[in-house]
């Protein structure tokens, strides 16, 4: 039987030295074992400067910013119907989605740097067809390929946050991770607007261009690698441990030949389908996220019924209606280190539960920033629902969709913090599910928005949406309370 080696799933502090752990079989214990390439303090990624860690958590999560909306312009050029350039975007989300699926795997092999290199490589140059396509038929395959080539951030990111940061400081980057895929598609359509509305739309996707190339150039100069595997076997390759000893026992993690296809096969592509298909409490928490990462998409399509068809508003004037989605976010975030030190209502629970479990409190903690999260979407939802009447002010659902865009992040700040602490063994693969579940549900939505806004309306079309978020609004407060026992009859969850 070939020799495997694996890092355990969790660090300590810090500055805390990462446990190593060698399997050669079932049944024999290899502690000690003086051909193993262990990682020293220096070699630990939660060793590095806090700005280290933090630029390079900037820089990995800016990668998102990278939304386009081009649907009136590029309908004009190809003499298409709206509804068939609504597919650009679903493509694009489509390619969001499935790309980590195959990339989460492969950074666990690999590691992160040659993934998110790679990725961009590719993003930039299969976005030059997008430019200058010829036809709609061009343009669609290329807003899909872009879509899975620049798709990397979706699940490496949080893996690469898991790396740096231990459980106990993971809150506030995970925050600054989670919020930055969201920015990008409320910033999408705000600034495609006015490029839209004053230039032609390949205008749009020449400024990506650009924004692409420095993101790439960013990321190969200031983000390290972040995986120990890799680290390790990068030190023993660095070190030429066998070539100067003669040793050929001398290995590191993840040196195997099968590792790839063991990581794809029973390691890699398990994880992501059977965590859908067989964790309840992973399935649920990504459906939640997906249904509202789907009305988030959809609110591109309903927002110009409201404000373009109702009020008369311009496409740049729509696109700034966006801001109100983008304030909330803010303003929620302003609110992390609040959480971080535990709010007031929570702060006795959570010191409570951190004493109890010696300054690590279990990852459930994490649901509690969920809960207000689940409240917040219905009610805004709701607000915007009925102030979408003619006679209602413009202002008003521009209101109504900060508390939306608040809880957005509240959900998904919590979840994905979760995801990363209870599942942090297969800590890319538990988003690599979670991303592909979303960006399915993102895709989709807006193919359906133009026909059930003109079916039910306004009010009719946002309130369903309300309430179905209203539906999943008690999940954080179920696995608060059951989590932990979910977590130990799991066989992917840390426990």
């Amino acid at each position: 039987m070939s020799t495997l080696t694996r890092i355990s799933g969790s660090f300590g502090q810090p500055h805390d030295t990462a446990t190593t752990e060698t399997d050669v079989s079932a049944s024999q214990n290899v502690e000690g074992d003086p051909h193993l390439v262990i990682i020293e303090p220096e070699d630990n990624p939660q060793n590095m400067s806090s700005f280290k860690r933090w630029l390079a958590v900037l820089i990995i999560s800016s990668a998102s910013l990278c939304a386009a909306f081009t649907e009136q312009g590029s309908a004009q050029t190809f003499h298409v119907s709206h509804e068939v350039t609504i597919l650009g975007i679903s493509l694009f989300v489509a390619g969001l989605g499935s790309g980590p699926l195959l990339v989460g795997p492969l950074s666990e092999v690999y590691g992160r740097n040659i993934v998110y290199q790679v990725s961009y490589v590719l993003f930039f140059i299969f976005t030059f067809p997008v430019v200058f396509a010829p036809n709609i038929a061009v343009f669609l395959v290329f807003r899909l390929i872009t879509g899975f080539c620049g798709s990397a951030f979706l699940s490496v990111a949080g893996g690469s946050v898991s790396d740096m940061f231990p459980n106990s400081s993971i809150a506030s980057p995970m925050a600054v991770y989670t919020i930055s895929p969201f920015i990008g598609p409320v910033a999408g359509p705000l600034i495609a607007g006015f490029i839209n509305q004053h230039l032609y739309w390949e205008w749009t996707y020449r400024v990506q261009l650009c924004w692409i190339f420095v993101e790439f150039l960013m990321l190969v100069v200031f983000v390290p690698e972040t995986y120990v595997p890799v680290i390790l076997k990068k030190k023993a390759r660095r070190q030429g441990l066998r070539e100067s000893t003669g040793d050929p026992k001398f290995y590191a993690p993840w040196t195997d030949e099968k590792a790839l296809l063991l990581l794809l096969s029973s390691n890699g592509a398990a994880p992501f389908l059977e965590l859908l298909l067989f964790d309840r409490m992973a399935l649920l928490l990504d459906s939640w996220n997906a249904l509202i990462l789907g009305i988030l998409y959809l609110a591109f399509q309903a927002f110009p019924v409201i404000f373009e068809d109702i009020h008369g508003f311009n496409m740049q004037s729509t696109g700034l209606t966006f801001i109100g989605i983008g304030l909330g976010m803010l303003s929620a975030i302003s609110t992390q280190p609040f959480w971080n030190r535990g709010v007031p209502f929570s702060l006795i629970l959570y010191a409570r539960e951190t004493a109890k479990y010696n300054g690590d409190p279990p990852p459930e903690m994490r649901l509690i920033m969920g809960q207000v999260g689940a409240i917040l979407v219905p009610v805004g939802l709701f607000w915007l629902a009925f102030t979408t009447y003619p006679q209602v002010h413009w202002i008003a659902p521009i209101i109504a969709s900060v508390p939306f865009g608040s809880g957005i992040y509240f959900v998904f700040t919590s979840t994905f913090t979760y995801l990363v602490t209870a599942y942090r063994p297969i800590a890319a693969s538990a988003m690599a599910s979670n991303s592909a579940l979303r960006s399915a549900f993102a895709a989709v939505f807006p193919l359906f928005a133009g026909a059930m806004y003109d079916r039910l309306g306004t009010v009719g079309a946002t309130a369903l949406l309300a309430g179905l978020s209203t539906i999943m609004a008690p999940l954080p407060f179920v696995f608060y309370r059951i989590g932990a026992r979910l977590r130990k009859n799991s066989r992917f969850a840390a426990h």
